[in-house]
């Protein structure tokens, strides 16, 4: 299965897969992005495996330093808060 991305009201839903084939898609496609605010629902996701999570990390990561807000909703995402959290234990 691969990632498809819609946008509506300054929000991006993905749908399909997040993992090591479709991680380089996502990449290049927010690093497109020139939005100050980026929201991305996961409410269709099949799968994130840890490709997925590391690179979804770095978008967060990367938006503090680029002084915007990138942030995940929908189903799943208190489970990839406490991942992350669980990263910085580490």
């Amino acid at each position: 299965m691969t990632l498809e991305i819609s946008k509506k009201d300054n929000k991006f839903y993905l749908n399909g897969k997040i993992n090591s084939e479709t991680v380089p898609f996502l990449i290049s496609y927010f690093n497109a992005v020139t939005s100050s605010e980026v929201v991305i629902n996961i409410n269709d996701i099949k799968e994130i495996d840890k490709v997925g999570l590391t690179t979804t990390y770095n978008f967060i990561d990367k938006s503090h330093i680029n002084n915007m807000l990138f942030s995940v909703e929908g189903y799943g995402c208190k489970e990839i808060y406490d991942y992350f959290q669980e990263m910085k234990i580490a």
